[in-house]
């Protein structure tokens, strides 16, 4: 048996139910003449108006925008789906090597196999490793731009965008009260006036002026009660406008976040091509020698250890390169003197170092980020690489990892 409060509860429910299936009801009518042309529809005004397609606008792009992005950082589908799985389920996505990281181990494990003394192996050995390090860079590049431009996004769109989307939905509801509340006071003072326009003489006993002054009061009550829903519906609509427009305001702050976050993912960007331009550079130059030093009448079969042979003297880069490895183990490499260069010196000017860079050889410089050095080029030189100045040192440094200042 069902306790008294547990009937109250149920019959509330029911009750409620009714009331709110009535009111859905009523809100559908007139959306329905809306669209029909049957019913009057109160406009927003326009700088609301503008609000919400400004809005649309956003979120409209904003998920172009993260899509495209997401399929630019991993054109494999089922790697996407994977990630976004993991991403529902909040639990971190198990560490993955990247397509060229898996390339660069494949060639080592072949140089292993075939013989890493073997041209061919050594061979595999270099490139597989330039392979490892362009995929560790594409791995920065992918962390780097999920954490500082997708997740932004992500956030935007299922967080601020939800609560936007929920307000415009009550907007929309508030509205439909509100015409609702404006359909019954028209139809009331119709009424009413049809009535007051029309009365009943016809009848002259007390008792139907006593009817027709009764009906009149019920007329009047319901204009009244027309007109207090039509106030109450009108101040909800108002609140709730207000509501919806401070949150669309906010679609600026947004606009500027999203704004930084192209930023540094421009920046994430340029830093992973900067990479890797600058190992498939050195990668050429390594293979270069390769290919000298195997062609050479009394070269060892391995790829040397890389000798830029454009700051040393010589007949021939074999010759340098044989020089430079029976005098390494006695003498400390000397930076070579800029006489050696080719002049005339042109365009001196200070550069701000942009990352830390490893000199290859003694015809380098090493670079640590931040520092200021003075860096020239002389003709006939790589464009690619300019002349650093740091005191008494001085050696070849790679463009892409300088800011040249004015």
């Amino acid at each position: 048996m069902l306790s008294s409060d547990q009937h109250h509860t149920m019959d509330f429910n029911v009750k409620k139910l009714a009331s709110d299936a009535g009111v859905f009801f009523t809100r559908a009518v007139q959306f329905t003449e809306e669209k029909l042309g049957q019913a009057e529809k109160t406009e927003l005004d326009a700088h609301l108006e503008n609000l919400i397609s400004r809005g649309d606008g956003t979120k409209n792009w904003t998920e172009k925008i993260l899509r495209q992005t997401e399929v630019l950082l991993q054109p494999n589908p089922s790697a996407r789906i994977e990630e976004y799985i993991y991403d529902k389920l909040d639990k971190k996505l198990p560490s993955k090597a990247t397509n060229a990281e898996l390339l660069g181990q494949y060639m080592l494990d072949a140089a292993a196999e075939f013989g890493p003394e073997t041209p061919y192996g050594s061979t595999l050995i270099t490139v597989g490793e330039y392979q490892k390090r362009l995929g560790g860079a594409e791995r920065e590049l992918l962390h780097t731009s999920a954490t500082t431009f997708l997740t932004p996004l992500r956030n935007f769109l299922e967080g601020d965008w939800r609560t936007i989307s929920k307000e415009r939905r009550l907007l929309e509801n508030r509205r439909l009260d509100l015409d609702i509340c404006k359909a019954r006071v028209k139809k009331a003072k119709q009424a009413e006036a049809k009535a007051a326009a029309a009365p009943d003489f016809q009848e002259t006993r007390p008792r139907n002026y006593v009817l027709s002054a009764s009906a009149s009061a019920l007329l009047s009550e319901e204009v009244d009660k027309a007109e207090h829903e039509l106030r109450v519906a009108q101040t909800e609509f108002d609140r709730q406008a207000e509501v919806t427009r401070l949150l669309l305001e906010g679609i600026s702050s947004t606009h500027l976040n999203h704004l930084r976050c192209l930023q540094d993912f421009a920046e994430a960007q340029a830093t992973y091509y900067a990479q890797c331009h600058h190992y498939m550079q050195d990668l050429q130059r390594e293979l270069s020698r390769c290919a000298n030093s195997v062609s050479g009448p009394a070269s060892a079969a391995i790829c040397p250890n890389p000798v830029s042979s454009a700051f040393l003297s010589g007949p021939s880069i074999g010759a340098a390169v044989s020089s430079s490895s029976s005098s390494s183990s006695n003498q400390k490499p000397r930076t070579p003197t800029m006489e050696q260069m080719q002049l005339p010196v042109t365009g001196a000017r200070k550069a701000k170092v942009l990352y830390d860079y490893d000199a290859h050889d003694v015809s380098e410089l090493s670079l640590l980020a931040d520092e200021l050095i003075t860096v020239y080029t002389v003709l006939g030189m790589d464009p690619d690489w300019l002349i650093g100045e740091r005191g008494n040192d001085k050696g070849k440094v790679p463009v892409t990892y300088l800011e040249l200042l004015s």
